[in-house]
């Protein structure tokens, strides 16, 4: 397993981040952090950048939940259909068993 040191900046800091995974999605992890924190920082009552950083690691995390739950959705949409199709299927070709089903 291969680890890469990739430096990034995240407002305006320099870090040094080793990881296994390629240096081009530690880079993109990082734009998106930074961007986060500088739209925090882009209201005038949010001045620390400690409390940005808290605020864009809640609005990352919601975004991760919203989209956990999509696939969830999505998931549970194509258990239907594909539950949907099987019933069209010669009984033979449904992947399960003629007593159980």
């Amino acid at each position: 397993m291969t680890v890469h040191s990739t430096k990034v900046r995240i407002v305006g800091e320099e870090y040094t981040i080793r990881s296994t995974v390629p240096p081009e999605q530690t880079e993109a992890v990082a734009a998106h952090v930074d961007a986060a924190i500088r739209k925090v920082l882009e209201s005038p009552t949010i001045t620390d950048p400690g409390k940005a950083a808290i605020l864009a690691a809640m609005a990352i995390t919601d975004e991760l939940f919203r989209e956990r739950e999509a696939q969830r959705a999505v998931a549970a949409r194509m258990r239907t259909l594909s539950g949907e199709l099987r019933r069209w299927l010669p009984p033979g070709k449904r992947g399960e068993s003629l007593a159980g089903g």
